[in-house]
């Protein structure tokens, strides 16, 4: 692991089942923390040339509530031209970033990015390559309780970049019997019904939804920030419930700021007394005072991982070290 200056080195995964819950919360969690610190950023590029001007990468070791942190994220000027941001997922199988590095002609940038499912090595969550969605969305989240009830929640939070570099994030709705995935830009409510099944056309009839056309994209969740403001959509997406919302835990995220900057954020994390992490709360603050207009978690814990020209950020949890997942984020050179 790379430390500037000096300084040293020190699952959250979705499936689709039958829900055991009867409790649910909705409305949005709308969070503002005046204790929290705004991070100070430096400049790290030097570490990571050959870089084009568009592309930088900043790290910080400044402390979260008090608590040890390390952390990188990489801003890249959508404008550019001679940068292409892609998705690259395989199938049924799953690779390191540093495997994807090898394999995909060195890409400036490779990060982790949806959630999956380990015993089948698949995802569960949107991915859009070259325009065309080759995985989708689960539309089910595991909970304990005491009756057996289904909890459709047809949308998920997802980031995607059109063939004009044009950044979004959106609720959506995915799905292999429709061509594109559609987008609404606020959540519809999950649906409790012991034997309910997701129908796309009735959905897409009640709701605002528009045909969602990405070049590139992934799905994740929750989406933290709306509008420049921490705005968590965790009961509307139900992806996260107890200790894995409000305890520190490696993340990884994405936003875009309102003068074209799509930002890659990684928080390395369960390294007591030296990196702990971040909860969301505070991940959805880091985007906001990095400027996002809009911001998504994705996939983290021991899947953390972000490598800048095959040059490893933060430290992985896992003590293997990288993780192999099935899709990640890129960004090439033409």
């Amino acid at each position: 692991m790379v430390r500037p200056n000096g300084w040293k080195k020190n699952n959250c995964n979705l499936y689709k089942f039958k829900c055991l819950s009867i409790g649910l919360l909705l409305g949005f969690i709308t969070l503002s923390f005046t204790s929290f610190a705004q991070l100070k950023w430096v400049n790290v590029d030097h570490q990571y040339q050959p870089l084009p001007p568009s592309v930088h990468v900043y790290y910080t070791a400044d402390s979260i509530h008090g608590k040890p942190n390390h952390a990188y994220y990489v801003s890249a000027d959508l404008k550019d031209k001679q940068l292409l941001f892609e998705t690259q997922a395989t199938d049924g199988k799953r690779s390191t970033p540093s495997q994807f590095y090898a394999s995909e002609s060195q890409p400036l940038l490779v990060m982790n990015c949806s959630f999956f499912e380990f015993k089948h090595n698949t995802n569960v969550s949107l991915i859009i390559k070259d325009g065309k969605q080759v995985a989708y969305s689960v539309s089910s989240v595991a909970r304990k309780g005491k009756d057996t009830f289904t909890y459709l929640h047809p949308v998920s939070g997802a980031i995607g970049i059109t063939k004009k570099r044009k950044a979004d994030v959106a609720w959506v709705l995915s799905d292999s019997t429709v061509k594109y995935p559609w987008a609404i830009q606020a959540p519809i409510k999950p649906v409790l019904d012991s034997l309910a099944q997701t129908n796309i056309p009735s959905i897409l009839a009640k709701s605002n939804f528009k045909p969602w056309k990405m070049q590139a994209a992934t799905a994740g969740g929750p989406i933290l920030v709306q509008e420049g403001q921490v705005r968590i959509s965790n009961n509307e997406e139900m992806k996260f419930a107890g200790k894995a919302i409000a305890d520190k835990h490696p993340r990884t995220a994405m936003g875009y700021t309102s003068q074209g900057q799509l930002i890659y954020l990684v928080v390395e994390g369960r390294f007591p007394g030296k990196s702990e992490g971040a909860t969301l709360p505070e991940l959805a603050n880091i985007l906001k005072d990095l400027g996002c207009e809009e911001g998504l978690n994705l996939d983290g814990g021991g899947s953390s991982a972000m490598l800048v020209n095959g040059k490893p950020t933060i430290t992985p949890s896992d003590k293997e070290g990288e993780r192999p997942v099935p899709a990640v984020m890129m960004i090439k050179k033409k």
